[in-house]
């Protein structure tokens, strides 16, 4: 089969991924689909940290133009928001779906593998799962539906990086890019700011064993992603971040030049009133900083950065550097 074409297809034609299908909602009987490890059985609905049972809540779906240019293009990226979250972020955008289930976002699964099939009639040039972690047997069980209704788009992983590296390995072969957003290098932080404990070790965990699979961005013949890993990164005020220790867990683990995106999105909103350090956006200095930071660690090649005005994703020139994602 063309490398271009979603290594998916292959399990379907060999009967993998119905086996996948089989694996991952095993796990929903005691579900660790996360770290939390909660236990509870999904597929009786019970719910606990994440406040999931087991039908998908998809509050909305569209071709968004808010991504990276190299996941939208010309038609956009076909993002499927999931409702609720592994985390508690008290900054979420999203926190009105994420914090705060509603039955009435929940569809069944042969209604998301129509939507996936809507999106890719749209033209999208992926399939983005925005805050999948939870959700993972369910969607994999769209895109097994989907495939004989034509799907062939890439799947994007648009993840915190809360995930169980138990969970990663069965999605081998079946995301073909992974968007982790590494929120913490200090547990501290992210116990105050997401009310997770062990954020830094799973999470770098996590991006190992999405790096182990698909390894760094590649490209087609017009600059569109088609596989591999682009690591985010938000910035936050005051440093809370910690960006520096983050920054130097990348530039130590996935090299030579891993296709970064340095995001200086946020803005407070949600319960940031809670903490003045963090109820203001980020300032052009701590945005600056981080970005000599990716350069002191020369890291600057495959990089985005924000307008941090309009949020607009651009590729900056560094002095006497070129950019080159790599190509199939």
């Amino acid at each position: 089969m063309n490398s271009l074409y979603p290594s998916y297809l292959n399990l379907y034609q060999s009967g993998e991924l119905k086996q996948r299908v089989e694996s991952l909602e095993e796990i929903l009987y005691s579900c660790r689909l996360c770290p939390r490890e909660c236990g509870i059985n999904r597929l009786k609905n019970e719910g606990k940290f994440c406040r999931s049972g087991y039908l998908p809540a998809v509050p909305s779906f569209t071709p968004h133009f808010g991504e990276e240019p190299i996941l939208v293009g010309k038609h956009g990226s076909g993002t499927i928001f999931l409702g609720n979250c592994s985390l508690k972020c008290i900054y979420c955008q999203n926190f009105y779906i994420s914090q705060s289930p509603d039955k009435d976002n929940e569809i069944t699964i042969e209604e998301l593998a129509s939507i996936l099939i809507e999106l890719q009639k749209r033209r999208c040039h992926n399939i983005n799962f925005v805050s999948p972690t939870h959700f993972v047997p369910q969607l994999v069980k769209a895109i097994y539906y989907a495939v004989p209704m034509g799907l062939n788009l890439p799947i994007v992983y648009n993840t915190n990086s809360y995930d169980s590296v138990e969970t990663l390995r069965l999605l081998d072969g079946i995301v073909d890019i992974y968007l982790p957003d590494i929120k913490y290098s200090d547990d501290k932080m992210a116990l105050k700011y997401s009310n997770v404990k062990d954020y830094v070790k799973h999470s770098q965990s996590a991006v190992q064993e999405m790096w182990r699979q698909v390894g760094n961005l590649k490209v087609d013949e017009n600059g569109i992603a088609k596989r591999g890993v682009l690591i985010r990164h938000l910035i936050l005020p005051k440093n809370i971040a910690g960006s520096y220790k983050t920054l130097k867990f990348i530039a130590e683990n996935f090299s030579p030049n891993p296709a970064l995106s340095i995001m200086g999105q946020y803005f407070p909103t949600h319960r940031t009133n809670i903490y003045p350090e963090i109820n203001r956006t980020i300032n052009k200095d701590e945005y600056e900083g981080v970005l000599e930071i990716v350069e002191s660690f020369g890291m600057e090649k495959n990089i985005y950065t924000q307008n941090l005005k309009s949020h607009k994703h651009y590729r900056p020139n560094f002095a006497n550097r070129k950019n080159p994602f790599q190509k199939f």
